[in-house]
């Protein structure tokens, strides 16, 4: 085998639940079948590792110090919507019930894993939280355990600072994660969140 077929490979495992063997499928479809696609996907990967970047405000994805939504002046300041990942904003977002700002933690608490507390930003987002025009917090971390542990960590560090705390109804199922869950689904949570 070629060692850059190797590489290409070895590459493609990283994506989450590409196993060894649709790695090599993958790498011999592009090669083989279309180059032109293979040529395109590393121009696009080498564009977003380049150009984008964690948003100043809200610790998402950008191309830009700020991303577009923090920037919207139709957004409602007070609201501040914490999720994991910039997937599960995605999701809030497609449900057209919130109109509030975010923070994106980019993960979860997670001992057993060595994730804790300076790993998922929770500085930044205290910072944000308590800026004066925040009125209330809806913690939107799925319903695992973990998930769980980082809402319940979170809402016990921002009541602590005089802040109106809210947990997603349990609308969206226990042990589900928002990416996955259908966006009426995540709208009823929304609708019907509660305080922690």
């Amino acid at each position: 085998m070629s060692k850059s077929l190797d590489f290409l490979t070895e590459a493609l495992r990283r994506l989450p639940g590409v196993g060894p063997k649709s790695a090599q499928r993958m790498a011999f479809h592009l090669l083989q079948h279309d180059r032109e696609g293979a040529a395109m996907l590393s121009r696009a990967l080498y564009q977003a590792v380049d150009a984008v970047h964690h948003c100043a405000m809200c610790n998402t994805f950008a191309d830009t110090e700020v991303c577009d939504l923090c920037q919207d002046t139709a957004r409602d300041t007070a609201m501040l919507c914490v999720v994991e990942t910039p997937a599960d904003q995605m999701m809030i977002e497609q449900t057209l019930t919130y109109k509030g700002l975010y923070f994106v933690l980019m993960g979860r608490l997670s001992p057993l894993d060595g994730i804790g507390p300076k790993d998922i930003h929770l500085d930044k987002l205290v910072g944000r939280a308590a800026d004066g025009v925040v009125a209330e917090v809806v913690l939107a971390t799925n319903f695992t355990n973990e998930g769980e542990a980082t809402a319940h960590y979170i809402s016990e560090m921002l009541k602590a600072r005089g802040l109106k705390v809210s947990r997603l109804a349990r609308g969206v199922p226990v042990g589900g994660e928002l990416e996955y869950v259908d966006a009426g689904t995540i709208a009823r949570a929304m609708l019907d969140r509660r305080a922690t």
